[in-house]
């Protein structure tokens, strides 16, 4: 692994991975505050703050930005996520000074015109509608919602149409100067860089970021509750999630939830879609998931069906989970080892996944990790614990459950609950 780190006296961290066979470089900014650190008037600033750095600084125009990075063949985008918002490009190596150019004055000069702000808003409220409008996209958000209730972790990121329409430019410079400083900032670069040229590129760039907050950055403590939302949709499929608390990414049991989400909904092989999917044919998808934050976590099982296999298709659900805590086969770790190394090792043959993955670590570890240390973790992880863990994630925590669609035949939260907590018994609908 040949990763470069330097921290510059301003406290921005540069990072570099030289990948000399390589023509091109992946860069980008990545500031480790999202939806989480949003104050409650400012759901869904930190998204709309991400797309207004692209309408204009005090050197470009939105169509300066744009016909910039293009003229060179290069692509500039952006992401928000609940604890981190990323800013990238991705260009040929003669063009990396262009890029870092661009992305210093799209996060130091912008101007959030109001004219522009009041297009973006409009442009966001699409996006609200769009997400509204499909069922697999709200099944996810009323997911988070009831199992973070009440809290910034369970908002949709997007915001809603009342808050989005409220915001001023005054707020997005609030929260920018609040959770953009360079202690929270990371500039990573993966492909054909050079690590010395590049960190001057960045030190001179980047000088006018500010070193510490207007004020403490918000991060409220995360509380799972779990509970169930439903919505009846008039729709040829039910979409269904049920999870339970999992684990944050420094807990002992991380990583051993990713392996065991691998098992049971990680591909065609998994004993979901084997026994679901492939044997019984109760549904065209299922699979499972493990999203770990910075102080808790969510392991999920998602099933789009048709809404006259829902009573089947839970008991089916409930009893792979029953069974995993029960009995887990070397030969399935041992695939799901394989099938995380082949995906580590396909990531390093991207300098966009790289790059990724790098500002990943960074924030959450404080280094990278190279990839033998990685499977290192991975080998400890045993069929005992395996068991052991499921036992504790699916029977010993309040499940949470969302569903959209047609669910009238989809059984009562305290049913499901009680099939999770007694070996043997099945949900009313499902027995009738």
């Amino acid at each position: 692994m040949n990763v470069e780190i330097t921290r510059l006296a301003s406290g921005l961290t540069v990072v570099t991975e030289t990948m000399p066979h390589l023509e091109s470089v992946a860069l980008g900014v990545w500031i480790k505050s999202g939806s989480r650190n949003e104050t409650e008037d400012e759901h869904g600033i930190a998204h709309l703050l991400e797309h207004m750095a692209f309408k204009g600084t005090a050197r470009r125009s939105a169509r300066d930005i744009a016909e910039e990075i293009e003229n060179v063949g290069g692509e500039l985008n952006a992401a928000t996520s609940t604890e981190t918002t990323s800013y990238y490009a991705r260009v040929l190596r003669d063009n990396v000074p262009l890029a870092v150019d661009i992305l210093a004055d799209i996060l130091t000069e912008s101007e959030f015109d109001e004219e522009e702000l009041r297009r973006e808003k409009h442009v966001i409220l699409q996006e609200i509608g769009a997400a509204n409008d499909t069922p697999d996209d709200v099944v996810f958000d009323k997911f988070s919602e009831v199992a973070y209730r009440g809290q910034t972790l369970g908002r949709p990121i997007l915001g809603t149409p009342d808050t989005v329409k409220g915001f001023t430019p005054g707020q997005i410079r609030n929260y920018l100067s609040r959770n953009y400083t360079t202690d929270r900032m990371f500039v990573v670069a993966a492909g054909a860089v050079d690590h010395t040229t590049f960190v001057k590129q960045v030190e001179e760039r980047f000088a006018r970021l500010p070193m510490t907050p207007s004020a403490p950055p918000v991060l409220e403590a995360a509380r799972y509750i779990g509970g169930d939302v439903r919505e009846t949709r008039d729709l040829m499929d039910a979409q269904v999630l049920l999870g339970f608390e999992g684990k944050a990414y420094h807990m002992r049991d991380f990583y051993c939830s990713q392996i065991l989400a691998n098992i049971l909904g990680g591909g065609m092989s998994s004993r979901l879609f084997q026994e679901v999917r492939e044997r019984r044919g109760l549904c065209y998808s299922v699979y499972a998931f493990h999203w770990g934050f910075s102080d808790t976590g969510i392991f999920g099982i998602h099933a789009a069906t048709g809404g006259n296999e829902l009573p089947t298709l839970v008991p089916v659900i409930i009893d792979e989970l029953r069974k995993s805590s029960e009995t887990i086969h070397q030969q399935e770790i041992d695939r799901a080892r394989a099938q995380i190394r082949a995906q580590l090792l396909m990531g390093q043959e991207s300098p966009a996944a790289r790059a990724g993955q790098i500002a990943r670590q960074m924030m959450l570890y404080g280094r990278p990790i190279p990839n033998p240390e990685m499977m290192e973790r991975l080998e400890g992880i045993t069929t005992e614990r395996l068991t052991d863990l499921a036992g504790r994630l699916f029977f010993d925590t309040v499940p949470t459950l969302s569903a959209v669609g047609p669910i009238e035949q989809l059984a009562p939260l305290t049913d499901i609950s009680t099939a999770l907590a007694t070996p043997g018994i099945q949900t009313k609908k499902a027995a009738g």
